[in-house]
């Protein structure tokens, strides 16, 4: 089996299309479900963000599982195929392992270096465990993927250099960096990024904060820890009239703020409101910029800004911590490959073994027992030496790229049982060996 990404993000698709194929959490969980459903794959996890949505598959064959994944894709952007298809990309078996711990890592985001992303590759691995959509493939890949994001975390200054989706939206707006300290900032939702959009705020001195949502209990948990006043979302106008920065975040299916609702929250207010908007799909309508002193920042426009933004100067380590940890990966997993092979030829030379001394037992009944027990040990020793060289040159030769497959080569020269090689493997998944 090996792992196959199909997938489509801020890299390779403008904002308004990754809107039409956003996914809430229950959505992304039936994309796994359905991409588990699926004839060639035997695993299977979504990452699913603002900015990116991402199958990964445990699959028995590229082709047939690649035009099964896309699929279920092109099936939900409402699209036709051959306009969408241009948008996707695709990464296999060593490429998937690559990919993956570049977007842990915060290297593949719309901000370089952010790490929410964590959180989100958590959730994939979370909610692919209780679907049971996941194995112990897309187990260990994503489990390693999440220790190399909080290694290159912990290990350079990344957090420090690369900022937040949030505070490049507030660098974004016109006149809201330097002023949120003491302006009093309203933020429509209560998931991560809100969580993240109030925390920041906080910390850069608003004046006061408003946390708006459907969930008055989610919204109320997040305003305690901030020491912020909560509302539903029937009060979002009034919390609009005292506002002078507001920040949407909800990724509900409708447009929450509408031109008429800005216009009658404010009352004819002269003072400057900035809205920044972070949901996709997109929580404003871009009809508010029609309003005098009106101000919107969207994803679209962040896209095409941070396109240009230097990359963070801790970049290049994160890079190097990623590529050690992908060769160390891909090591052991071509190493754990090979080793139901080593297992299995090792396994037939002790039959060798044991079938010559039930001979040699038939023929000399009166051996003496001590003798017996030195020959035994001459026929192992000769077994141990005659299959030490290849055993070890076959796991060196593993970690060598190319098409060349010399555990299947060893099994092929020695006749191995593909049942023995079989078992072997699945005892190792079983114990929860996988590939390591």
């Amino acid at each position: 089996m090996s792992v196959l990404v199909v997938g489509i993000s801020h890299k390779t698709a403008p904002v308004a299309l990754l809107e039409r194929l956003a996914l809430d959490a229950d959505g992304a969980r039936k994309l796994a479900l359905d991409a588990a459903a699926s004839e060639h794959v035997s695993e299977a996890a979504v990452i699913a963000t603002c900015n990116r949505l991402e199958i990964y598959a445990d699959v028995d064959r590229f082709h047939g599982s690649v035009e099964e994944v896309s699929r279920l894709i092109v099936d939900r952007a409402d699209e036709p195929t051959e306009s969408l298809v241009p948008h996707l990309y695709v990464h296999y078996d060593d490429g998937a392992v690559s990919h993956l711990f570049h977007v842990a890592a915060g290297l593949d985001s719309m901000v370089v270096g952010e790490g929410q992303i964590l959180g989100q590759a958590r959730e994939a691995l979370r909610a692919g465990q209780e679907l049971g959509t996941l194995g112990p493939a897309l187990n260990l890949l994503f489990q390693q993927a999440l220790r190399v994001g909080k290694r290159t975390h912990a290990e350079t200054d990344i957090d420090g250099a690369a900022p937040s989706l949030v505070t490049a939206a507030l660098d974004h707006a016109t006149g809201v960096r330097g002023g949120v300290a003491g302006a009093h900032v309203v933020v429509v939702g209560a998931g991560a990024m809100a969580s993240l959009a109030t925390a920041t705020v906080s910390r850069l001195g608003a004046a006061s904060i408003t946390v708006v949502n459907r969930s008055s209990e989610k919204a109320d948990r997040l305003a305690r820890e901030y020491a912020a006043r909560s509302l539903p979302l029937e009060s979002l106008s009034g919390a609009l009239a005292e506002a002078d920065v507001l920040i949407t975040c909800t990724g509900a299916s409708g447009l929450l703020v509408t031109k008429a609702t800005v216009e009658a929250a404010r009352g004819g207010r002269d003072e400057p409101l900035e809205i920044i908007d972070l949901a996709l799909p997109h929580d404003v309508d871009p009809a508010v910029t029609e309003l005098p002193n009106v101000r919107l920042t969207d994803l679209a426009m962040l896209a095409d800004q941070l396109r240009d933004v230097p990359a963070a100067k801790d970049v290049a380590g994160v890079r190097e911590i990623v590529a050690q940890e992908i060769s160390a990966f891909l090591s052991a997993r071509r190493q754990s490959q090979v080793t139901p092979t080593v297992v299995a030829l090792r396994s037939m030379a002790t039959g060798v073994v044991d079938t010559e001394m039930a001979r040699l037992d038939a023929r000399l009944a009166d051996l003496d027992p001590g003798i017996r027990a030195e020959v035994l040990q001459t026929l192992r020793r000769v077994a141990d030496k005659l299959l030490h060289q290849p055993t070890v040159r076959v796991k060196e030769l593993a970690n060598e790229t190319g098409a060349v497959s010399y555990a299947a080569a060893l099994a092929e020269l020695f006749s191995l049982d593909p049942d023995a090689v079989e078992a072997v493997t699945r005892a190792g998944v079983e114990r929860g060996e996988g590939e390591r």
